[in-house]
């Protein structure tokens, strides 16, 4: 069993909380990596597209528009190569302009959306914390990448390029092989060799890591470690790795070290927001007011925001003033927390979204201010 995830990255988070119209619809259902299992994700699709049709129609958007919509639903409804490769959750954008479609690690509700933005603060959580990430088993003898999801087994992933040992990518029958007259040798010229193994696997890892967000954790003992380290180009390179020798490891027990690694990155950011939250309140630099946040988020002045999940408040946030409007839960509304997060991340800011019990304060956003707002 595989999970098939498509985490988005920053810059395709961006263009899809800055598209607009009318009939913009936003459905999350949750799915299964086992291909028999995928029929009632299919089925919940179908009956949310039904529904977002019901309320477009109720909130007088164009017939075009509404044909549109929902002829790109069913297209994925019917598509049996896409039901064949799914993850957890799928997370659905559609519009008239197109559907975009991502496949989530993360175990999300069912639920369907309809306003003139897209619903996206449950996406959030799979950047926030995907519970995924790969593993750079890395040794003298041996090198592989192993791509790990949150429930699902691990797997070997095929790397072009990718070296199989140090004294092949060194082009020596050893690393220990003596070295000509004049030339670097002895443990020196072993560390020498292994910089260029490591250089050689970096640049391999480029044609599968290259625009992907999710963490890369090192298994490996020094030097290898700290010369990998030294040459790394990939940008989420985790600073904790796995201890200890990768090679007599399988991918699974790999796996299971990963996660504890995850838990205690995502645990050392919330805790590190917390304390910058409760040192920047006493400067007057953050809040858990709603309307404080909304405000601070439409000025740009967001530094860092974390939201709860599971809170959506449908109502309006004004466009110029970031003045907040409680509404009813209908297709001309949007949610309030979802749109705070919106600006936020369109002024450059970083948005955490977790459980309520995460969220500082007790309600459903909180704040770190660039400056006191």
């Amino acid at each position: 069993m595989t999970l098939h995830t498509d985490i988005p990255t920053r810059a395709q988070l961006e263009r899809l909380i800055a598209a607009r119209h009318e009939a913009s619809v936003s459905v999350y259902v949750p799915t299964s990596p086992v291909t028999q299992q995928a029929q009632a994700g299919r089925i919940e699709l179908k009956n949310l597209a039904a529904e977002a049709t019901r309320q477009l129609d109720e909130a007088g958007a164009g017939r075009g528009a509404v044909a549109d919509v929902r002829e790109s639903l069913d297209d994925l409804v019917e598509d049996d190569d896409f039901w064949a490769e799914q993850a957890r959750s799928l997370a659905v954008f559609a519009s008239p302009g197109g559907v975009t479609v991502f496949r989530l690690p993360n175990e999300l509700t069912g639920v369907v959306e309809v306003s003139d933005r897209f619903y996206v603060k449950p996406l959030l959580r799979a950047v926030t914390f995907p519970q995924a990430a790969f593993v750079l088993a890395l040794a003298a003898g041996s090198v592989r990448l192993v791509e790990v999801t949150r429930d699902g087994p691990p797997f070997t992933v095929d790397v072009p390029g990718l070296p199989s040992d140090a004294a092949s990518a060194a082009g020596k029958s050893s690393i220990a092989d003596r070295a000509p007259v004049g030339r670097i040798q002895g443990s020196e010229g072993q560390k020498v060799r292994l910089r260029q193994y490591a250089r050689k696997i970096d640049q391999a890892l480029r044609g599968v890591l290259t625009g992907l967000e999710l963490p890369l954790i090192l298994a490996a003992t020094e030097p290898l470690d700290a010369i990998y380290r030294s040459v790394n180009s990939y940008p989420h390179l985790a600073g904790h790795g796995i201890a200890g020798s990768p090679e007599g490891s399988t991918d699974a027990e790999l796996a299971d070290h990963a996660r504890a690694v995850l838990d205690e990155v995502y645990a050392r950011q919330l805790a590190e927001f917390r304390e910058l939250y409760e040192l920047r309140f006493d400067q007057g630099r953050s809040s858990a007011d709603v309307a404080t946040v909304a405000r601070a988020a439409t000025y740009g002045v967001v530094d860092t925001l974390i939201v709860d999940i599971d809170e959506k408040l449908p109502g309006y946030v004004d466009d110029e003033s970031g003045a907040v409007t409680p509404a009813a839960d209908d297709a001309a509304s949007y949610g309030i927390v979802d749109e705070i997060a919106r600006r936020a991340l369109l002024a450059g800011g970083r948005v955490l979204a977790v459980r309520a019990d995460d969220v500082p304060g007790g309600g459903p956003v909180a704040a770190v201010f660039r400056f006191a707002f």
